[in-house]
């Protein structure tokens, strides 16, 4: 299955928190750590820098966020969280937006993707096993990282292609749902 992403902006703000908030409470722990308010929740995605981090979006055919991946940049390492609404799991959006997030990461230059995450966060578990992540646990917790290779022109052409073919398809989305005023009488 072919996976449409695109890298969002800071236009999505208002989008972003609907998507978060509309996870049950139980992928909010499993998400951040631990239970938190609407209010910090909004915090947190006011205070994403999008030209300095990287958030990549799935769509359904509302155009509502239904699968997000969030990538926070720092010195040489990258922290990657995910999340998707339970109705569209099991779909592969998870893993290709972490496909498309390490793709990202690596060519950046950026040799380190980690994931923290509860241990009992079992789908983030076994993308971080499906993906060859160093699992290292302790008290409840666990930090999966990735040593990613240097970019080359094959990883850059791919990611061109992603952005482009996430940008078209969310153009072609919008014009297929765009609601069309009927014609002006004529006088």
């Amino acid at each position: 299955m072919s996976v449409a992403i695109q890298r969002l902006d800071e236009g999505i703000r208002a989008g972003l928190k609907a998507h978060i908030l509309a996870l049950p409470a139980r992928d909010l722990c499993l998400r951040f750590g631990r239970a938190l308010a609407p209010g910090v929740i909004a915090a947190y995605v006011d205070r994403i820098d999008f030209d300095r981090d990287a958030v990549f979006g799935v769509r359904d055919e509302r155009r509502g966020l239904v699968g997000v991946a969030h990538v926070a940049f720092e010195d040489d390492l990258a922290e990657l969280g995910l999340s998707v609404l339970p109705e569209h799991r099991s779909r592969g959006i998870a893993s290709a937006l972490f496909e498309r997030a390490a793709a990202h990461v690596r060519n950046r230059s950026v040799r380190g993707l980690v994931m923290r995450y509860l241990w009992t966060n079992t789908p983030i578990m076994r993308i971080a096993q499906r993906f060859g992540m160093k699992v290292v646990a302790s008290a409840g917790e666990a930090d999966a990282r990735l040593v990613l290779p240097p970019p080359s022109l094959a990883s850059r052409a791919a990611e061109i292609v992603a952005d482009a073919y996430g940008r078209c398809d969310c153009a072609f989305e919008a014009l297929v749902t765009r609601k069309l005023r009927p014609p002006a009488p004529c006088s």
